[in-house]
């Protein structure tokens, strides 16, 4: 497991961080009933490219046993879970989809996720983004030396399943930094004071996948596609955090950024642009 902690190499990795948020702030107007998830995922392409000059981390991943992936962006609709691939997809009033963009920037990699609401949503989709949002903001909460990842887990767990909901168990978070995905692995279950210890200069992701109905899943025949088995709704969200001497800084920051919700007191501190 990589530790970050020279004070150079975490300014890159704030910036590759910030420069991935910055791409779902620039979409976000764009995410509205007609567009299409390839026309997203065109924009995101282009606004990487030509304003950030940074790379997709993406376009053509294949890790052993997939086939390269397509796009610059996941785009997850409704019942997909993940990994949803950019195409002819048009969204309508009352979806909600989940983008998903990894980029690199100066050999470092910033991941990050957000779900949206697609015209007016049904108070189930409403109350399952929102949950899921809580859900990745109780893991982040507990982060800070000498926690474990069992706790982060745990607190997941616990507040997605009080709602009624269930949590994915195949995918996870992990860690990120000079490699897209690295250890540690992050369980989005778990038990407390479970797993390895926390230690400052530790940096990965937390990406609760949340689903309506049951927690099953099933994955399509073109190799990345992954959705509920009882077509039941899923959401997810995702930051990519630091473990600092005394506690966390989430590191997927930009002025668009939703801030944490009410039981998190601090607000989170959004650099300026330049």
């Amino acid at each position: 497991m990589e530790l970050i902690t020279d004070p150079a190499d975490l300014a890159k990795m704030r910036a590759a961080c910030q420069d991935a948020a910055l791409i779902l702030d620039y979409l976000t107007p764009f995410v509205k009933p007609g567009v299409t998830t390839g026309e997203l995922d065109r924009l995101c392409m282009e606004y990487l490219t030509d304003e950030l000059k940074v790379k997709s981390a993406t376009v053509g991943y294949a890790p052993p046993g997939y086939p390269p992936f397509p796009g610059a962006i996941c785009t997850s609709v409704n019942h997909v879970i993940c990994h949803g691939i950019p195409g002819d997809k048009i969204l309508k009033n009352g979806d909600s989809i989940n983008l998903d963009v990894t980029i690199i920037k100066d050999g470092w990699f910033g991941d990050t996720s957000r779900m949206y609401a697609v015209g007016e949503q049904s108070i189930l989709s409403r109350r399952l983004m929102e949950t899921t949002f809580e859900c990745m903001w109780k893991g982040i909460q507990q982060v800070r030396p000498g926690a474990t990842l069992g706790d982060i887990g745990h607190a997941i767990q616990r507040h997605g399943e009080a709602a009624g909901f269930s949590i994915v168990r195949e995918y996870c978070g992990h860690g990120v930094g000079r490699r897209f995905h690295q250890d540690p692995q992050i369980l989005h279950y778990g038990k407390p004071g479970m797993g390895i210890k926390l230690v400052p200069g530790m940096i990965f992701t937390i990406e609760p996948m949340v689903n309506a109905g049951r927690k099953e899943i099933r994955n399509l025949s073109d190799g990345w596609t992954v959705v509920t088995r009882d077509h039941s709704l899923s959401a997810q969200w995702e930051h990519s955090v630091l473990v600092t001497e005394t506690g966390y800084e989430v590191l997927t920051v930009s002025p668009g950024v939703p801030q944490p919700p009410a039981f998190i007191t601090e607000p989170l501190a959004v650099p300026a642009l330049a």
